[in-house]
């Protein structure tokens, strides 16, 4: 039996030993499957684990020290460390289906926080061997009856809180200002008064702020001040305020405050989390697997709805400071369940809810959260998470069993509103009829019609072409989107491989030839493992791009790949057109929206590419961090370098070289000369090419001439070497491109 640091701190020094070991074993290994951040991110929570420091890691605490976010690290805006968990979990996974089939101990991250877990493998046979010992990160008994002794009082009282509120406004670790500050005292003193309802944007604007008459929405005052107050107080209970007995939050969605206890009484599945050693051991391992579906959903639901915490109490906001549900039917699609057997079944399972993600955005009557939001989900997720946390109205969710070549899927759909089930469907079927890909596509249009509007007209899903159940093209397509997310020169050579490898199989996936497309243009652009010869990188691109849409003009995917290499072609006004048609056809498709509204902005059309940009990450909060580069260069081009600043920290693409060229011009102009300094630097290393091509390189991505000179003072400014003479070539070009 292996037990963890925190809940067990007589273990065996041999132990901690042990779990390093393993530790050592998973990172050495080939198979381990992760970027350079996710390594230092397993590292960094077994190391504080085993320290006996499990408590401390939080999302705060990971950004700040394996990331290197500042202190201003808003974890309900800036999603790196979900994502990055996520990623995490899944190379894990991998890796013990691999190399670590036979490892003495599994080290695990369970959904819902970010403490890691360890099991010894090899229990007696005893109707569970399949079971690992207990893994989890039990609470001390004494907690236990703290926690309780806790439950019995009664709600925070008007005297409680005001004594909690003198307290955090005193404490030298506050970081709110003498803003911050004021605006906390005003919304708490309204509502212990019973007036929460007046608490709006306007109110506090005039009344703390000291708007005029006059103040509108277009003031952002209100919304900035609130997001630093939030981010002090977090900042606030993590250090001087841990052992507070109350809590006093401002959830997203509105300004109201909530006040709770600091401990809330343990539910009946965190008491059967702490394993009764006096149980025989069969006993306690059947009692903790079957708590172990429940618990994990419910506990990763509590961290998905902690900004909604109090808020049904006595002294909590209105209900009307609650996230309101967007206009029209929103939905988010939970990954689905892996109900089967064999190594096959996460394939599949994860196949169907990408093709899901894909197919139904282009539904016009609908707008889904992207695949990010979706993958930072348990599949179990409750549907008042959905709706209080993400403000959607409709859950997809379902499950995936397999069993031989037989496969049968199960979908439904859910009111998040209320709970309701309006819609569900069995579909069984035979995986060597090829028929996935038909499966995916129903159940597609059947949730389309349940959520539509009854007044209006049903997109019809175009179920031509359908990719292969080959599941290395399966692969290949979702590892495509982790490239994307991470721009690395090693991940590109893997996905181009693979996907070259699928496009030769299967000469009509139209998908496989779209992603292709963009993989090729990045030898170009990027620089990424470029291939010498007959055709060019650009040649291959526009042709898989063309081959793409011939095979489906339908293809959201397609008419995005056959944009960027026209863009990049030197073809703007027909990239610009067929960016329009695509984002006519399909408004919703969060990877296009990112692409579209970036080449907007380098085009000229900074305000727009922005506004494109706000909607892509508002409907896919975890998007990739170029979805956060692009929107932080806009800011730069629109003269807000705060904004620029703090974007350019949540993009976070340290692999890819332009990051980082991006990031010392917005720097530089932010009055942050070290960090500009460092980026220039880091820049230089990856892509000393780019410099001495400067004007080359803008010209090629349709830089107006008046931006390329405002990039380029940004470089000199950030002190990288620019070319002498590159500002009068710049003019010279311009100049002989106007019409005479």
């Amino acid at each position: 039996m292996i037990h963890t640091a925190a809940s067990d701190p007589e273990k065996p020094q041999s132990t901690g030993a042990r779990c390093l070991a393993q530790l050592a074993r998973i990172r050495q290994s080939a198979d381990f499957d992760a970027t350079e951040r996710e390594h230092r991110f397993l590292q960094y929570v077994v190391e504080e684990t085993l320290a006996g420091r499990g408590g401390r890691i939080k999302a705060y605490t990971v950004a700040v020290e394996v990331f290197g976010r500042d202190s201003t690290f808003d974890p309900q805006n800036d999603p790196i460390v979900r994502i990055a968990a996520s990623h995490l979990r899944r190379s894990l996974e991998r890796y013990y289906l691999t190399a670590g089939k036979s490892d003495p101990i599994v080290i695990s991250i369970p959904k819902g926080g970010y403490v890691p877990t360890f099991s010894e493998r090899g229990l007696p046979e005893d109707g569970d061997a399949a079971e690992s010992s207990t893994p989890t990160m039990a609470a001390p008994e004494q907690a236990r009856s703290d926690a309780s002794s806790v439950a019995a009082r009664r709600p925070p009282g008007p005297v409680d809180v005001r004594a909690q509120l003198e307290r955090i406004i005193s404490s030298e670790e506050f970081h709110g200002g003498g803003r911050g500050a004021a605006l906390l005292s005003y919304i708490v003193e309204e509502t212990l008064a019973g007036r929460a309802e007046r608490i709006k944007g306007r109110s506090i604007a005039t009344e703390v702020f000291k708007r005029d008459e006059s103040f509108t929405q277009d003031d952002p005052v209100v919304r900035i001040e609130a997001a630093r107050l939030r981010r002090a107080l977090e900042r606030y209970y993590l250090v001087a305020g841990q052992n507070d007995s109350l809590r006093i939050e401002v959830p997203k969605g509105g300004y109201g405050p909530t006040f709770r206890w600091n401990n809330p009484v343990p539910s009946e599945a965190e008491r059967a989390s702490v394993p009764n050693m006096s149980e025989p051991a069969p006993l306690r391992r059947r009692r903790y697997w079957a708590f172990l579906v429940a618990g994990v959903v419910s506990v990763a639901a509590a961290i998905l709805g902690y900004s909604m915490i109090g808020r049904s109490g006595p002294l909590s906001a209105s209900p009307a400071d609650a996230v309101p549900v967007p206009d029209g039917p929103t939905l988010v699609i939970a990954p689905f369940a892996n109900l089967g057997e064999g190594s096959n079944a996460v394939i599949y399972t994860d196949g169907l809810t990408e093709e899901l993600l894909t197919a139904l955005p282009r539904f016009k009557e609908i707008k889904v959260f992207g695949r990010e939001t979706s993958k930072s989900l348990p599949p179990d997720v409750d549907v008042s998470q959905v709706r209080d946390e993400l403000g959607a109205r409709y859950l997809l969710a379902g499950g995936v069993r397999t069993s031989g070549s037989r496969i049968r899927v199960t979908a439904r759909l859910v009111d998040a509103s209320d709970g309701v089930i309006l819609w569900s469907e069995d579909y069984d079927d035979d995986l060597q009829s090829r028929d996935l890909f038909a499966i995916q596509s129903d159940v597609a249009s059947k949730v389309a019609t349940a959520v539509a509007q009854p007044y209006g007209i049903i997109a019809q899903a175009d179920a031509a072409n359908p990719p292969p159940d080959d599941l290395g093209a399966y692969r290949c397509t979702l590892s495509f989107y982790d490239y994307r997310a991470e721009l690395s020169v090693e991940r590109h050579a893997e996905v181009r491989a693979c996907l070259e490898s699928a496009v030769a199989r299967y000469p009509t996936y139209a998908t496989a030839w779209a992603m292709l497309s963009i993989v090729y243009l990045d030898e170009e652009r990027f620089r990424f493992n470029s291939r010498s010869g007959a055709p060019t990188a650009m040649q291959r691109a526009l042709h898989a791009a063309r081959r793409g849409t011939q095979l489906d003009p339908g293809n959201t995917r397609g008419r995005q790949a056959l944009m960027t290499a026209l863009f990049f072609n030197g073809q703007y006004a027909e990239a610009m057109r067929t960016g329009e048609q695509a984002l006519a056809m399909n408004p919703n498709d969060t990877e296009l929206l990112g692409e579209f509204a970036t080449r907007l902005a380098m085009g000229g059309q900074w305000r727009r590419g922005a506004e494109l940009l706000d909607r892509a990450i508002a409907l896919n909060p975890g998007g990739g961090g170029y979805y956060y580069g692009a929107r932080a260069l806009a800011a730069y081009m629109l003269g807000d370098y705060p904004a620029a600043a703090a974007g350019i920290k949540q993009a976070d693409l340290q692999k890819f070289p332009l990051f980082h060229a991006v990031a010392a011009v917005i720097y530089a102009d932010a009055g942050m000369p070290d960090e500009a300094r460092r980026a220039g630097e880091t820049f230089m290393r990856m892509r000393p090419d780019f410099i001495h091509n400067i004007q080359a390189e803008l010209t090629t991505r349709n830089y107006t001439p008046k931006d390329q000179l405002r990039l380029v003072a940004g470089l000199r400014k950030a002190g990288l070497p620019v070319p002498e003479g590159v500002e009068a070539a710049i003019a010279r070009a311009a100049a002989d491109a106007r019409p005479r």
